[in-house]
Order: structure tokens, then C-alpha cells, then sequence
């Protein structure tokens, strides 16, 4: 059912957001001075807009998020003359940019890689986080979590876990018109029975949840994105918008007449929440963005037709009808098989049959088309998973079994994809080593690729949020790197 959800957490109301310490620093007695704190925080955007490339350039985002690791060595930077156990079993290509290569994998992408930059050197030291879930969470929020257990796996999210990205974004700079601002699709972070770890609003409550979208069927039903259920965003038949909204202002007129009542849910905000579920249906735009049917059978098709060609068609329908951030999750549980990233064993025919084809098509397809509509222009798009693969094949680095063609996890280097929102096109930021195994140049640590999406966003990445027991915290421990803006 859907819900739009109204606990945002005892100590953290909109009138507990605290601006950076450096903030702090910088007003110092501004006030005495006639300056609020708000018009501090617009000359301080301004500032930093006219001075710092990329400032502000996102107005959304669409997060391809490639749970499970995949093969940087296997995809795009593959290796040559290296050792029979390095070396990708596929042959390369050559692409738009004169000298880079990918391999036979991706021809789609080949053809436009002249409008993105690949990082290839995604870097950070494990210490303790080779598994899925915590490296995952890591990806997600910024944070490292403190409670892994022998078997690698993590307690279910919890109120006390740091927000996901999507989350601080929504709740920094929200959402100006009736549209769904945070999307989760077509199913969950998962490795195991671990289920959404990394993917709340953790401490900020839950009205700052994504809204999920997780059609049933399994995850090998490539087509379940055609089965999406649209009643609860929809009015029945018998109720006009203007019946409902003369509901809405009856309700009002009772709550003015309710102080008590009033006075004691004033700070679950429940008017607004119920404000925004009320203006989201009458509009329509999220029914209507879901509705994948009125896509052109040609474009359906460039996207791939799969699952998760499905959503990235989707995550685009929903940025053009408002939607802040969507989160497209790879669809299959991370540690698992088929078109799972997790290549432990049979990497050569599951990549080449299952999950190469539908990253290649799919992703190929967002970035063409969003540039194609002119949205590639503010709309941020990231690709990257929790870590790439060992570059020997069939050795063990997480204490999992690897068969002679299966590659285990490789946090110390391995490629992501960023465009959109003033990325360079047709740019390399970084460089593996000869066998893809650590960084040589400009490497890119998680935290700071998550400091560069909210810069974009015109936020600043140091900003305080005040968790569960109204400690401050920064919404990440990094600066962006402004060397990815054009």
C-alpha cells in the first residue's frame, strides 16, 4: 500500500538542521548583523557555485547501483600481456575514445563512452568490509557499520544506521511539486537473508525512506517490470479531485478546531505528510510515470527488455516527471547465482549470456536517451558497485571458494561510471596498475564519490545532521572531487 510515511525522528525535526561547523565559523555574528541563517546558506551556494565546478549542476540523480561486484578486468579495463590467470577471458574493443579499450562484453557502451567518464581506479582499504553487506553500506551512507559478525554477514537496518545518500539529498533540497522524491527499484540491497541494509533513511526516520517499488515475481522474470501495481496511486472511479480535495479541506477545518490534537502531533508534521500524499494522487504524474506501456516499442527495445533494462527506462520516466533520486538496484541478491555480479565460478558464461547483455543494453540505453531528451544536462547518473573482482582468477580473498574461472572480492581497485550534471565526457579519470590490481593515478575512494554527488546537488558534503542521540555528524568525511566537472 502506499504510504507516505510521517515519523521523522524525536530529535531530528526540520528546526534541529544545523549548518557546517564551518558554517559556524564563517557567520559568526551575523545575525547582530541583520543576515539569517538562511540567506548565509544562499550567498554561501552562491559562492561556491561561482567558484567551484559542478556546484549545483544535479537537479536528480539516478543511481545504477551493481550489487554483487563485478569484474572491472572483465568489462571495462581489461588487461594485456598478463598472466593466463589474470587475463580476461574476452576479447577487447576498441571505443570512441582513441586507446581505451573495453572488452567484447560492452559494444554498446563502446559506442557512446564519449559521454561519461569511467573511474578507474575506485578504490579503499578493506578492514573488514570484503563482504557484500558491509562494503554495501559503505557505498550507501558514507559510513562503515561496527557490527559484522564471523560469517561477514550484519544485523538488519536498524533507526540507528547513517541514512542512505538519497535520503540527505531529499531531505536537504526537497521536493517542490507533487512527485514521488525517492525511488527504489526493482528490488532491495540484499546479500543473503541481509535485507536493505544501507537503504533508509536510518536516523533521519522513516518519512525519509525511499518509496519501494518491487514487483513480485522472481529475479529471473525478466519481464516483471510489466506487472507493476498502480491502485494506491490512482482515485477510484467515484471520487473526483475535487471531492477529494473538498475532503482535504473539511479535514482542515476540523484540525483548526482540534488544538490539543493539534498541538500534540505538531511534530510529526502529519499535515504536510498528508498534504503531499493528497497533491501526489490528484496529479498523476507517478501513475503515469510508471505506466511503461506508453513507451514506444523502439525505445523499450534500446533499453534491453529485461528486468533491468525495465527500470532504467523507468528510473528516466520517473526523473522526468520529478522525481529527485532513484536508486535502480541490480536485480539479484548480490552473493547469489545467474545473472548475479558475484562471480565466483562460471564468470565467462554467466557475463557473456546473462548479466553482460543487460548492463550493456540497459545502461547504453539511459545515457543515450537521457542525452538524447537533454536531460543528461542536470541529471547526475552513477554506476558502481560495493567492489570489483580479484584480478587472479580462482584464488580466495574473502575466505570464499573460487573455481579456475571465478574471480573473488577486489576492493582495492576496480571502475565506475559517472555522467550527467557537468561530467566530463569522453574522460578517464584514474589508472589501474598493469593487472588491474591497485591505483596509480587519481584514485577515488566511495566516500568521496558519494562528497561529489552532493556537490552536484549544491550541497555542501561536511554539512552537520544530528543522529538518533542528537550527535552531530557530517554527512560525509570527504571532499568531492571537482577534477570529474567539466
Amino acid at each position: 500500500m502506499f504510504r507516505i510515511l510521517g515519523d521523522p525522528g524525536k530529535d531530528l525535526c526540520d528546526k534541529h538542521l544545523k549548518p557546517s561547523r564551518r558554517d559556524f565559523l564563517r557567520v559568526g555574528g551575523g545575525g547582530m548583523i541583520g543576515l539569517t541563517l538562511s540567506s548565509m546558506l544562499e550567498l554561501k551556494a552562491k559562492a561556491n557555485q561561482s567558484s567551484s565546478p559542478g556546484w549545483g549542476k544535479a537537479k536528480s540523480i539516478i543511481m545504477v547501483y551493481l550489487q554483487g561486484g563485478p569484474s572491472h578486468l572483465d568489462l571495462w579495463d581489461p588487461k594485456k600481456d598478463v598472466p593466463d590467470n589474470v587475463r580476461s577471458a574476452f576479447n577487447t574493443i576498441p571505443t570512441k575514445i582513441p586507446g581505451v579499450h573495453f572488452t567484447e562484453i560492452l559494444p554498446e557502451l563502446a559506442k557512446i563512452n564519449d559521454k561519461f567518464t569511467l573511474m578507474r581506479a575506485v578504490s579503499y582499504e578493506p578492514n573488514g568490509l570484503f563482504n557484500h553487506t558491509a562494503a554495501i553500506y559503505q557505498m550507501m551512507t558514507g559510513y562503515t557499520t561496527d557490527k559484522v559478525s564471523p560469517s561477514g554477514q550484519l544485523e538488519p537496518p536498524s533507526p540507528k544506521d547513517f541514512p542512505n545518500f538519497g535520503s540527505n539529498i531529499v531531505r536537504l533540497k526537497p521536493q517542490t511539486e507533487p512527485m514521488l522524491p525517492f525511488v527504489m527499484l526493482p528490488r532491495p540491497l540484499q546479500e543473503s537473508n541481509v535485507v536493505g541494509k544501507g537503504g533508509t533513511g536510518g536516523f533521519l526516520g522513516r518519512s525519509y525512506d525511499p518509496y519501494t517499488l518491487y514487483p513480485s515475481g522472481g529475479d529471473m522474470d525478466m519481464q516483471k517490470m510489466t506487472k507493476i501495481k498502480i491502485d494506491d496511486l490512482q482515485l477510484r472511479p467515484d471520487v473526483f479531485a475535487t471531492r477529494l480535495q473538498r475532503r482535504a479541506s473539511l479535514r482542515e477545518t476540523i484540525s483548526k478546531k482540534m488544538n490539543k490534537v493539534e498541538e500534540a502531533v505538531k511534530d510529526y508534521k502529519l499535515n504536510e505528510y498528508y498534504d503531499q500524499a493528497l497533491n501526489l494522487i490528484i496529479s498523476g504524474k507517478a501513475r503515469e510515470a510508471f505506466a511503461l506501456d506508453q513507451e514506444q516499442l523502439k525505445t523499450r527495445e534500446k533499453y534491453g527488455n529485461t528486468s533491468f533494462g525495465d527500470s532504467c527506462l523507468l528510473a528516466r520516466r520517473l526523473v522526468e516527471a520529478g522525481t529527485k533520486v532513484v536508486e535502480v538496484i541490480w536485480p539479484k541478491v548480490a552473493n547469489s547465482d545467474n545473472h548475479s555480479w558475484d562471480h565466483h565460478k562460471d564468470l565467462t558464461k554467466r557475463m557473456k549470456n546473462q548479466s553482460g547483455p543487460m548492463l550493456d543494453n540497459g545502461l547504453s540505453g539511459l545515457i543515450s536517451d537521457l542525452d538524447e531528451r537533454g536531460m543528461l544536462d542536470d541529471t547526475l547518473v552513477v554506476a558502481v558497485g560495493e567492489f570489483g573482482r580479484s584480478p587472479q582468477k580462482g584464488v580466495s580473498t574473502s575466505g570464499n571458494g573460487n573455481s579456475a574461472d571465478g574471480r573473488d572480492h577486489w576492493p582495492y581497485c576496480y571502475t565506475g561510471l559517472i555522467a550527467g550534471a557537468g561530467i566530463k565526457r569522453g574522460n578517464v579519470h584514474g589508472k589501474s596498475d598493469k593487472t588491474g590490481s591497485a591505483p596509480v593515478e587519481d584514485p577515488v575512494h566511495p566516500t568521496q564519490l558519494l562528497a561529489t554527488i552532493y556537490h552536484a546537488f549544491g550541497i555542501d558534503p561536511t554539512s552537520i545532521v544530528y543522529n538518533h542521540l542528537n550527535q552531530p555528524r557530517e554527512l560525509v568525511k570527504a571532499e568531492a572531487i571537482t577534477e570529474l566537472f567539466g
